[in-house]
């Protein structure tokens, strides 16, 4: 599984990635684990960029129609603290990964609608554009989320065979037994 130009989401999305894992060594397994954790980190980061960048928007739009009375830099330690720890048995935790870059100009969805800088122009916006900038966001988010439980769905596999070799007593590489 060296396919260095090819997008992780595509490699764990691949059937020969969770395909016959039994004849996968183990080191090669953790690998996997390993990238789809790692993955899935990422992609967690994202969907919390663009809830954030969704709620903003829902905010300004409820403000707009007279619904809310503060300003929008009034409610935002509100709104950014919204998301954080919901959700059962979450709450806070300290997560130890690089921060993805995100590109200027990417070539994914998600890397385009986080590039858009409509927040340092939020007062300035139609309603329309308003709406428009939602439903973006809301697709891409949409998109990341199914990314994420297909990440799950590799993850719980892998996790799966490497929990069965280690209660069979297989954890050396190509499933032999330790001796």
């Amino acid at each position: 599984m060296t396919e260095k130009h090819r997008r992780r989401i595509d490699i764990i999305q691949s059937p020969e990635f969770i395909g016959d894992l039994s004849s996968v060594d183990t080191d090669e397994l953790r690998h996997r684990r390993t990238l789809c954790g790692d993955l899935d980190t990422e992609l967690s980061f994202y969907r919390r960029l663009l809830h954030g960048r969704m709620d903003l928007l829902a905010f300004e739009m409820r403000r707009r129609a007279g619904e809310e009375e503060r300003t929008l830099l009034e409610a935002l330690p509100e709104i950014l603290a919204a998301g954080v720890g919901s959700g059962p048995g979450l709450g806070l935790r300290q997560l130890d990964f690089d921060l993805p870059e995100i590109p200027e100009r990417g070539q994914r969805a998600v890397d385009r609608v986080l590039a858009d800088d409509f927040l340092a122009r939020l007062p300035e916006m139609a309603d329309d554009e308003l709406i428009e900038i939602q439903h973006r966001l809301a697709e891409v988010e949409e998109e990341v989320s199914r990314q994420r439980r297909a990440v799950y769905e590799a993850y719980d596999r892998v996790q799966k065979e490497l929990t069965g070799r280690y209660r069979g007593g297989l954890s050396g590489v190509g499933g032999e037994a330790e001796g």
